[in-house]
């Protein structure tokens, strides 16, 4: 059967061509080494008015490191509790997911407080209580108990601590649409679709406030669902096909949001598209997932798997390293860089922005966060290596039992 065949089977029917579900051991170096990048910009984009920022991804084209963030968060967890669904069952990989989710909230809590007391200190020492209105520290400090209570139940998410909620809830949906995948990958993802659209025009979104989610779950979890068919198809063994017309669709598609970012106006002269332009400068719809945005991350991700080597050639290299490093620990890292970001704000806006301490702050911050990830996978590995080491015999230490063995 042809590359084209077994692709097109696997999209209508979640399986190789033969029907046999063999499991492939994944570890791709792609993965932590893209998310690591994501996490380093997502950062940097959080320090909003930086010179740097300026020169990150979402000034050329129309996706941004949050797009890379959830696609790669679908992706992760399909590798990870699909796998486990495939061996184990069911009831064992939702209770690691459980767990997963638990440590996930108890991460945004901490991260909540711990930015409110960041921003009451900034505002004690600097008498500036803009600090409040930047952050949306605002119900905080109005009705402490009912924005604890709001943060507790996801329903108050200060600026910037929205990304977190949103991995919960579509972390919580996982085994739903894992379910989906693994009968009909193209059938969920037109269901999600649906989904999306369905939301929009009704107005769907979870409450924050008296507003909605800045990450609409309705819309974002489209990104979610294709993030999550990658991950079956890399869990399979399922290769795309070689296909050279979709290929130069995905890079003029790219180099054409490339060229509508960077342009003033509507470099065209055709007055219909006068208001598609204004609108893609000024940023497409994040809240609500535009059209825009959801092709620029596909056709992205469609040239990753193609054309980036595969295995660990990413990870070779001194930088590609310590992106993996901080890639396979993203929620420390994550909640570390949600912190040093908001402290960095009040720094730059306490030294009127200047170019040289904006340099330093974004330099330093990601130098810290690529070592934080790089001493957290030291520490594991050392870890493992203690609690894997055998016991010897000697003062003090116990003879380990003997054992009967089936040969």
């Amino acid at each position: 059967m042809s590359s084209i065949a077994s692709f097109r089977h696997f999209l209508l029917f979640g399986r190789p061509a033969d029907g046999a579900v063999r499991l492939e051991k994944v570890r791709d170096a792609r993965i932590d080494v893209l998310r690591g990048l994501a996490l380093m910009i997502i950062f940097i984009n959080h320090m909003p008015g930086n010179v740097v920022a300026a020169y990150m991804p979402h000034n050329f084209g129309f996706s941004d490191a949050a797009d890379i963030f959830v696609l790669l968060a679908g992706v992760s967890a399909a590798l990870a509790y699909g796998g486990l669904i495939e061996q184990r069952g069911l009831a064992l990989a939702a209770l690691k997911l459980g767990g997963r989710l638990w440590t996930l909230y108890i991460a945004h809590i901490a991260v909540f407080i711990i930015v409110c007391g960041v921003v009451a200190t900034a505002v004690t020492q600097t008498q500036n209580p803009l600090y409040i209105e930047t952050i949306n520290i605002q119900p905080f400090f109005r009705d402490t108990v009912e924005a604890l209570i709001g943060a507790l139940t996801l329903t108050y998410q200060p600026s910037y601590l929205d990304i977190l909620p949103l991995y919960i809830v579509l972390l919580a949906l996982f085994p739903a649409i894992y379910a989906g995948v693994r009968a009909s990958p193209l059938g969920t993802l037109l269901c999600s679709l649906a989904i999306w659209q369905a939301a929009l025009a009704f107005e769907l979104n979870l409450p924050n406030g008296e507003a909605g989610w800045f990450f609409n779950p309705f819309a974002w979890q489209v990104v979610f669902t294709l993030g999550i068919v990658i991950g079956r198809g890399a869990l399979l063994g399922v290769g795309l096909p070689r296909l050279r017309w979709l290929d130069v669709g995905a890079v003029t598609f790219i180099v054409l949001a490339w060229w509508a970012k960077t342009s003033t106006g509507n470099p065209t002269g055709i007055g219909a598209l006068n208001d598609w332009f204004d609108s893609v400068q000024l940023g497409s719809d994040k809240t609500n997932l535009a059209w825009s945005r959801l092709l620029h991350i596909a056709a992205l991700s469609w040239l990753a798997i193609r054309w980036l080597p595969a295995g660990s050639a990413m990870g070779r290299h001194a930088f590609g390293r310590a992106f993996a490093a901080a890639g396979r620990n993203s929620l420390h890292v994550f909640c570390v860089g949600i912190v040093l970001s908001i402290i960095g704000q009040i720094v730059l806006a306490e030294t009127s922005f200047a170019p040289g301490v904006q340099l330093l702050i974004c330099a330093g911050g990601v130098t810290f966060l690529t070592g934080l990830g790089i001493f957290l996978s030291w520490y594991q590995i050392i870890t493992n290596r203690g609690a894997s080491a055998e016991p010897t015999a000697g003062r003090g230490a116990a003879l380990p039992r003997p054992s009967l063995s089936l040969r």
